[in-house]
């Protein structure tokens, strides 16, 4: 990339879907009409580019994004394949923050659904405009028409149809799926089917008039595309009231301004399986989603200018050069960095900072990603996603930039961990071994955490779920070989507290001859129900016998808010407040407020009762209707709470929110209850208080 010119045709964007909703199969059917690839990769046959780890292949799912670069009529398309199992969040989080639009696959079938509903709320957090694909119109039971009321019922979008199908179902059926109706061009899209494998079926696209049983429900819903494109154009409306014809290219170009403005969807559809309606997918791209210079150019923070730190960076190969680093792909022999350039041009053997750590960072080399492949390149530009090798002090969420004009991005945040497990390593040199992989990990995936238990010895690892521990599990073992005893998942309890209640605490000592005396009060409250918060404040109107003694007891209230509760587990939806104490002008000194101030908290902690909180899950179940007393009733037995049901044609939608202690093996049982019929999603919703046999049972521990 050079210019404005090539930047405009640049498209940095991402598939996105609930889990089995067809991203992959999407991706690479967009990657085989491309001519990336010869030969189209299917999931079920473990062929995938883009889902090139043995794990991915076993299982038949996404669990890292991969990156892939292509070229369509003139458009660089940087594209980035996402997980849909909620366990590898992660990675839908950290791709949206550094992409510019994404592509939002839904089945026909099972509609919009609760992991669905999940990565559109977190393309709202990052601004992100996209398009709808409804994909599976070959499946029977697809809804195309209630799959977009859903779009706009559940996702609170406004979903613009720029495409109907031609027909719905498998190829059985007297209305088998065939084809699709582009209303823009009010022409019917037929695809090639005189291949020998399904694989390579929908090279050829034939565009032709619409057939006759089709033509009133297409100029009906053309109508309704222009009528509510008018909403958003003035000149559109005068030439609607006039009657007079209007163009393909000011109905794209007002459908592309409202979609920037992430007002309107459009949407599409297709079955990527079959080859029918990925092409257009591919143009809706380059057509309606944003290029680099379309968004808001990116803010930061710049750490020399405290007065007025506010600063923009703008895409451009002549701005100061500024990137984040987004993903961190562990090797031994050298890390490989995912970087999001938004501004100027990184060169190989060049030199950047990293403000945060206030570090220069070496770039030997740049490397060009092609999911599991690696292209060395000399040079990067304004828009651009790369890998670079040899950084020794960046982590995720990282800022690089130019060495005399630091800048600081927002970094990104993930959630935190609900599941742990134990892991026993067999010796004293596995042990070694296992740190180290762990450590790797760790650097890779910012949703693992691994701690040792100083009581027990215990290595705990944490994660987002039975699933994420299963795919760490499997790598420790077979890609690491290591031998450890593994022991069942356990839920990460949070806790809390009961009462508001304020505590005195005091340091009066002699250390090494020298006297420190200091006498705190504090004040410590619950917050609202549900935060997930640990507040820090003061309603200290004195003053201190030195000025900088204030942000000693602010960063030691901080460290005692995370520092646990009486049973050990981290703190949540609390507020502590320094209230003020007694202070010697010769004696108080930052070690006796500190430990003035632990006392202080650890005898409110007593005080103020224990709340033990548990991780509550959002359920989702799809069922045959026959099946829903069963599942209703395995509900209750894990202390389950139905809390809305509704039917998707011949299926019923129970939402239910269920504590995660209860969950492990739920999937299994779903199907078990309904002689495999049924399928159930979940995601981390909220901490809910233990009843009480509950909590007095690790009273007693």
């Amino acid at each position: 990339m050079t210019n404005d010119s090539d930047i405009k045709k640049l498209r940095n964007i991402g598939v996105i879907a609930h889990i089995d909703a067809g991203k992959t199969t999407v991706t690479e059917r967009m990657l085989y009409y491309s001519q990336f690839v010869h030969k189209v990769g299917m999931v079920d046959s473990g062929t995938t580019v883009t889902d090139f780890d043995p794990e991915e292949r076993e299982r038949g799912i996404t669990i890292n994004s991969a990156c892939v670069t292509f070229g369509w009529k003139g458009y660089t398309i940087n594209l980035i394949d996402t997980p849909g199992h909620v366990d590898f969040t992660a990675e839908v989080e950290r791709a949206l923050r550094v992409l510019d639009g994404g592509v939002v696959v839904f089945s026909a079938r099972e509609g919009v659904e609760a992991q669905s509903e999940t990565v559109w709320r977190q393309a709202d957090r990052y601004h992100v405009p996209r398009i709808a694909f409804i994909n599976k119109m070959d499946r029977e039971g697809a809804d195309f028409y209630g799959t977009v009321d859903e779009i706009r019922d559940r996702l609170g979008a406004v979903p613009i149809v720029v495409s109907i199908p031609v027909g719905a179902g498998p190829p059985h059926l007297p209305e088998a799926f065939r084809g699709t109706i582009d209303l823009i061009s009010m022409k019917q899209l037929t695809f090639s089917t005189d291949t020998h494998t399904r694989e390579n079926r929908g090279q050829q696209v034939t565009a032709s008039e619409i057939e006759e049983s089709m033509l009133k429900e297409a100029s009906f819903y053309r109508e309704k595309l222009l009528d509510e494109l008018s909403m958003y154009s003035d000149d559109l409306t005068e030439l609607l009231l006039a009657e007079e014809t209007i163009s393909e290219e000011m109905i794209r170009g007002v459908l592309r301004e409202a979609t920037l403005s992430a007002m309107v969807v459009p949407v599409l559809c297709g079955s990527a399986l079959d080859g029918i309606g990925v092409q257009p997918v591919i143009d809706a791209v380059c057509h309606y989603l944003p290029s680099p210079l379309d968004v808001p150019p990116v803010e930061g923070i710049d750490p020399t200018r405290p007065d007025d730190p506010r600063t923009i960076r703008r895409p451009g190969d002549k701005e100061p050069f500024c990137a984040l680093l987004f993903k961190v792909v562990a090797d031994k022999h050298g890390d490989l960095n995912y970087l999001r350039i938004y501004s100027g041009t990184l060169t190989s053997n060049s030199r950047v900072l990293n403000p945060r750590e206030n570090k220069k960072e070496n770039i030997p080399q740049i490397w060009r990603i092609q999911a599991d492949h690696r292209e060395l390149v000399d040079k990067v530009t304004s828009g651009d996603i790369c890998g670079v090798i040899g950084l020794r002090f960046s982590v995720t969420g990282d800022t690089l930039c130019d060495v005399k004009q630091p800048i600081i991005l927002e970094s990104i945040a993930f959630p935190e961990t609900v599941v742990s497990m134990a892991i026993e390593p067999d010796s004293a040199d596995e042990h070694k071994k296992l740190a180290a992989v762990l450590e790797m990990m760790r650097r890779q995936d910012p949703t693992f955490q691994a701690t040792i238990n100083e009581e027990t010895g215990q290595t705990l690892i944490s994660g987002m779920g039975e699933l994420h521990l299963e795919v760490i599990k499997h790598r420790l073992l077979r890609e690491h070989r290591l031998n450890v005893r593994v022991h069942n998942p356990r839920v990460s309890y949070r806790e809390s507290v009961q009462n508001s209640v304020e505590a005195e605490g005091q340091c009066q000592r002699t250390i090494a001859g020298a006297r420190h005396s200091a006498k705190v009060r504090l004040r410590l409250e619950p917050l609202d129900i549900g935060s997930q918060a640990v507040e820090i404040g003061s309603e200290f109107t004195g003053t201190l016998p030195k000025p900088e003694l204030m942000s000693v007891v602010l960063e030691s209230l901080r460290e005692e808010g995370q520092s646990g509760g009486v049973l050990g587990y981290p703190l949540i939806g609390i507020k502590i407040t320094f209230l003020g104490g007694e202070f010697s002008e010769t004696e108080t000194t930052d070690i006796a407020l500190r430990i003035a101030i632990s006392d202080a908290f650890r005898k409110a902690l007593e005080q103020a009762g224990i709340v033990l909180l548990e991780p509550i899950m959002k359920l989702e179940i799809s069922t045959p209707d026959e099946y829903v007393g069963d599942i209703v009733g395995d509900l209750n037995q894990r202390r389950g709470l139905v809390t809305a049901t509704h039917n998707r044609g011949r299926l019923t939608i129970i939402e239910a929110q269920a504590p995660l202690a209860n969950l492990f093996g739920y999937v299994s049982s779903v199907r078990g209850n309904s002689q495999g019929r049924a399928s159930a999603s979940m995601e981390p919703f909220t901490y809910g208080p233990v009843p009480p046999d509950v909590l007095k049972s690790f009273m007693i521990d």
